[in-house]
């Protein structure tokens, strides 16, 4: 992303006034659907701020944030609109030597959809993680339909 897309895009989130907010009932619910649904350990709706990941709902979860350095979610809103899937970290050079993939919790699978306000700025992204590698799933049309919930939820 060119610096001054995501300047555009960090002043979207900055307008949206979800980071540091206590994350609603509702995100938390589409986040637990989402690791039923996909049947993962770890299920997170993630905000991306300038040095960090910032999870406003989650499942799994051993903390609130973490570096954005790290966080699979960062790679997911290049591409509104467009899922991102990562079968086996391990194998994927943009994360194989990611110390969430190298040491606990050892991610193995990611599948998130980017969340994007009215204007079309991926604010973050609604993942399901796993320590087991997958392949692609043939439901992933789910999770972008979670993601459509949550983007009405963060609006509000």
């Amino acid at each position: 992303m060119s610096p001054s897309v995501e300047t555009v895009r960090q002043r979207a989130v900055d307008r949206s006034g979800v980071l540091g907010g206590r994350g609603s009932g509702d995100l938390q619910r589409i986040v637990e659907r989402a690791a039923k649904i996909f049947q993962t350990p770890l299920a997170a709706i993630s905000i991306i701020d300038h040095q960090r990941q910032w999870f406003a709902a989650g499942v799994g979860l051993g903390g609130s944030e973490t570096p954005r350095s790290v966080s699979f979610c960062a790679h997911a809103i290049h591409r509104p609109g467009e899922p991102l899937v990562v079968e086996d970290a391990r194998q994927d050079p943009r994360f194989s030597n990611n110390p969430l993939v190298t040491s606990d919790p050892g991610v193995r699978f990611y599948a998130g959809v980017p969340l994007v306000d009215r204007m079309g700025y991926a604010l973050g992204a609604l993942c399901v993680v796993d320590m087991t590698p997958r392949e692609r799933p043939e439901n992933l049309i789910e999770l972008t339909m979670l993601g459509h919930e949550a983007e009405g939820a963060l609006r509000r």
